[in-house]
């Protein structure tokens, strides 16, 4: 089996942004809040494919976007915009690699995040 590691990375600009505008106490709320939403819309997105509704996916892959750029997870919004394009295109195949990508990049971003701020369940 292939092995797929990307190394992800987040921008400490936009972070850095987040607690200046908000403080430490607001900053760690909204990125919080956004870690659990990304957590839930992918798995909300993974399971619309599943179910094979296209239209639903693409508007979960499109909130994807929104979130990760609040936060800058720059690298999964490019991944989620990368479905949404190929549900557009109606490319089954390159559906299914992309998604896959989503997900590990998700993952990989959410523990890079969480590490990142030392935040504890």
């Amino acid at each position: 089996m292939l092995a797929q590691k990307e190394k992800v990375r987040l921008d400490p600009d936009r972070l850095g942004e987040l607690y200046a505008q908000l403080g430490q106490a607001g900053a760690e709320d909204v990125v919080c809040r956004a870690m659990e939403e990304l957590a839930v819309r992918l798995s909300h997105t993974e399971r619309l494919y599943r179910q094979e509704l296209m239209g639903d996916m693409r508007k979960s892959a499109r909130s994807l976007v929104a979130i990760s750029e609040q936060i800058g997870m720059h690298m999964l919004a490019r991944v989620a915009m990368d479905v949404t394009r190929c549900i557009d295109e109606g490319d089954a195949t390159a559906l299914a690699a992309t998604l896959a990508r989503l997900l590990r990049i998700g993952e990989q971003s959410l523990t890079a995040i969480w590490d990142l701020q030392d935040l504890s369940i």
